[in-house]
């Protein structure tokens, strides 16, 4: 079901195995060097194991979440499809790095700042870049509310801990580039083009490194079966969802609810899907 020539990297499983496989300061500490431009000297995954419920049928989310250099807390997440969720999940996301760091009784000084990167194999938004990096920003300020206080530059950014990246490879794909930099071998590496990353003349050996362990982990027995019913679990789920969605227009939403329930489709999905509340869902399967 899924081959080499798939672009194994794009699968989310093979994605965090790869990149928390080894030791974080090889590959992955390299890759988020590439992102972030930035040098780093430590790299800590905080979540290195994989979920037990990584065959359910709805999917686990495989983020991966490490710490840099003790200063950064930094959420990275291959998606593959479009759900039309990615902002509402980056935020989340950002949040529960932020939170995660907040005892009863600290200050706020030592807060940590949080970055999200999200790989996207779609395009997502209007904008003339695969690479787009977003900050909370100030809005222009209001010609009725300006107050001459001598500033001949203002400052943009409201905040320097919430920072989210979107990197969105049909757009690199469509631009192209020759390998010039280190972030050009990564991304033609996740998008399946290892033929590009070995005309590389930057050579880098952390790139090669990557590649030699999804091979591995794709010759692997007891990884394939995972990736392979893995790939099953969310190709039943997508097909459940679709299904519920036609019989929808056929059928009463009672009728749908109790059928997605036996599905084991979430309750938020199955409300989005029939545009009812929780409340008015409980009330349908109860019925």
């Amino acid at each position: 079901m899924l081959d080499k020539k798939d672009a194994p990297l794009l699968d989310d499983y093979v994605f965090k195995r790869t990149f928390t496989r080894d030791d974080p300061n090889g590959i992955l500490r390299d890759f988020l060097e590439s992102v972030l431009k930035i040098k780093l000297r430590n790299v800590q995954v905080l979540n290195a194991e994989i979920p037990k419920d990584i065959l359910d049928e709805r999917g686990s989310v495989l983020d991966i979440r490490a710490e840099l250099d003790n200063t950064k807390i930094v959420d990275i997440e291959m998606q593959v499809k479009d759900q039309g969720n990615i902002s509402k999940r980056s935020t989340v996301y950002m949040s529960k790095n932020i939170a995660t760091q907040i005892k009863t009784s600290e200050d706020y000084q030592g807060l940590k700042p949080s970055i999200v990167i999200n790989i996207l194999n779609f395009n997502r938004y209007k904008r003339n870049s695969y690479h787009s990096i977003a900050h909370m920003k100030f809005e222009k300020t209001r010609k009725e509310e300006y107050v001459d206080l001598g500033y001949k530059e203002e400052e943009q950014l409201a905040t320097d801990v919430l920072e989210m990246h979107f990197i969105e490879l049909p757009k690199f794909i469509k631009k192209n580039p020759e390998i010039k930099t280190k972030l050009d071998e990564w991304l033609w590496l996740i998008a399946g083009r290892e033929d590009k990353v070995e005309m590389s003349k930057l050579d880098n050996p952390e790139v090669k490194k990557a590649m030699k362990l999804v091979d591995e982990i794709m010759a692997d027995p007891k990884e394939r079966e995972i990736i392979e019913a893995r790939a099953m679990a969310k190709f039943n789920y997508d097909t459940g969802v679709a299904y519920a969605k036609e019989q929808g227009k056929k059928e009463s939403k009672k009728e749908v609810a109790k059928r997605m329930k036996e599905l084991k489709i979430a309750d938020e999905q199955i409300c989005q899907i029939l545009n009812i509340t929780t409340d008015e869902l409980k009330e349908l399967i109860e019925k």
